[in-house]
């Protein structure tokens, strides 16, 4: 699944480009590279419990977390990987069958030792535990065929442009139309965007009462400049109220021009490809459940990788409800901004996913998971 890291690098100055450095910063940044460390006095989940953790991933022996906990679509989401990966199922294989051992045993995080699992913590950008988590879901266009009406906003496959593609206001300006690109019109300019934003998704054929997954075919080599941020700038969007929803809420409310030309500061443009099912395919090739996979840095947890992580919940209205869920997750896809201490959590498909995403930008603690003994053994070692 190749997209954005997560769906807020619409604006990715607002919150943050959140891309964990590896380094511990030594006093709060001052500038918008970090959202987390610009709003100190912001409550977003994080715990100073552990101490220092002076690695990106450390050996511990055990688990010191009383969260409640919800494994149910671990079971799952490993069999999906176990089925579709050779090569995956020999080096995980056993260590998922432990997991599910442990699981079916109680799930206690301190027993998990007695299953044969060893356990490396994640230091966090602040080297004190906390791993940033956003999220990235699938959205679903409705969308017709043929052109008519207020679905009248294309989407298009990867044309042969011979070099560079054309940028996003030629595109609006038609110089792809009448190609046999369009891969059926949307009432939305600004649902198009996010769409693109996030790399692929779903859309309804109303005529059919066909709903297909389209995945990412491409772009078109221009540089990619955050909408979120150009609201911020102008004073249209305050920055603590930056979202997928505010984003929305703005675009709903003026005239289309006036959305074409916000669109537009962004250059880049996605492409997309019908694909023969309407699974949601990660990087590691995998389909990927909602609330089971994670895109994560690839040089510390490589594509297959259980975690064990305590998630932050939150609201309807996106704040952190002072709680954390103990869940298993796998490793099963990428993001260009997903480094070090940082996590993108799917969400899954549809509105309430996108909304939930949306918020998604708090911390929780991290254990990456491997055996006493076998190719997993030792995972602080990468």
């Amino acid at each position: 699944m190749k997209r954005r890291a997560c769906w807020w690098l619409a604006i990715p100055l607002a919150l943050g480009g959140c891309a964990g450095s590896g380094e511990a910063p030594k006093k709060p940044p001052k500038s918008e590279s970090c959202f987390v460390d610009c709003n100190p006095q912001e409550n977003l989940g994080r715990q100073y419990l552990d101490g220092t953790l002076p690695g990106d991933l450390n050996h511990v022996t055990r688990v010191n977390s009383n969260r409640p906990h919800n494994f149910r679509m671990f079971g799952p989401q490993s069999q999906l990987v176990v089925d579709r990966s050779k090569r995956m199922a020999s080096r995980y294989g056993d260590l998922y069958y432990k997991l599910n051992r442990w699981i079916a045993g109680g799930g206690d995080p301190a027993r998990l030792p007695n299953y044969g699992i060893s356990l490396a913590q994640m230091g966090g950008a602040d080297r004190q535990g906390n791993v940033l988590f956003t999220g990235y879901f699938s959205p679903v266009l409705e969308v017709r065929r043929q052109k008519g009406g207020e679905f009248k906003y294309p989407l298009y496959a990867m044309p042969n442009c011979g070099g560079r593609c054309p940028s996003r206001a030629e595109i609006h300006q038609g110089v792809l139309a009448n190609r046999g690109l369009e891969l059926g019109y949307s009432k939305s300019l600004i649902d198009n965007f996010l769409m693109d934003v996030q790399g692929s998704g779903f859309v309804h054929y109303g005529e059919t009462d066909q709903l297909q997954y389209l995945g990412y075919a491409g772009k078109n080599g221009h540089s990619y400049v955050s909408i979120g941020r150009v609201l911020i700038d102008r004073g249209e969007v305050p920055k603590e109220k930056m979202s997928l929803k505010a984003i929305k809420e703005w675009a709903d409310s003026k005239s289309e021009s006036e959305v074409k030309e916000l669109v537009e500061n962004n250059p880049s443009y996605v492409f997309f490809q019908r694909r023969p099912t309407n699974d949601v395919i990660g990087a590691a090739g995998i389909p990927l459940l909602g609330m089971a996979a994670v895109a994560a840095d690839k040089r510390l947890l490589p594509m297959g990788t259980p975690i064990l992580a305590e998630v932050p919940l939150l609201d309807k209205e996106g704040n952190w409800t002072g709680r954390h869920e103990l869940r298993l997750l796998i490793a099963l896809d990428t993001g260009g901004a997903v480094k070090g201490g940082h996590l993108d959590l799917y969400h899954g498909m549809g509105e309430k996913a996108g909304l939930d995403a949306g918020h998604y930008k708090h911390f929780g603690r991290v254990w990456k998971l491997g055996l006493h003994s076998g190719p997993t053994a030792a995972p602080w070692v990468y």
